[in-house]
């Protein structure tokens, strides 16, 4: 097997905002974190998440040739146990659904959408 300086490991997820306090309110709210919007400060907020990957709200504040695309397909997941759960506590939040649940096997997902546009996927594996 050949050797890599690249080890086959994610230390992070970055979601790409327009507004850092408005996405970093939006994610904890989804995942029901207690954050205090007084502590954030651009350019990053780092969103705890459990597991070794990260995920960093990123607003390029010191970037001004940055310009928001969203990515219309999902940029990562987040897991759900149990998807059906899942999926009726994102329609009582009333966010955007752009994918409804789909189901192959054991397997079942759908997208949301989160204030800058990115889509999300929400996976039950």
């Amino acid at each position: 097997m050949e050797r890599t300086a690249i080890k086959n490991q994610m230390n992070g997820v970055f979601v790409h905002v327009s507004d850092l306090k408005a996405a970093a309110k939006w994610y904890c709210d989804l995942l029901a974190l207690q954050v205090d919007l007084d502590d954030i400060e651009s350019p990053v907020y780092n969103v705890p998440v459990t597991g070794t990957t990260s995920l960093t709200l990123d607003d390029h504040t010191f970037d001004p040739y940055y310009k928001h695309t969203p990515s219309l397909s999902p940029i990562f997941n987040f897991y759900a146990p149990d998807i059906d759960e899942a999926y009726q506590y994102i329609k009582k939040k009333r966010i955007k659904i752009v994918r409804e649940i789909e189901r192959v096997g054991d397997t079942a997902w759908f997208n949301i959408e989160d204030p800058d546009g990115n889509v999300v996927m929400i996976c039950n594996c």
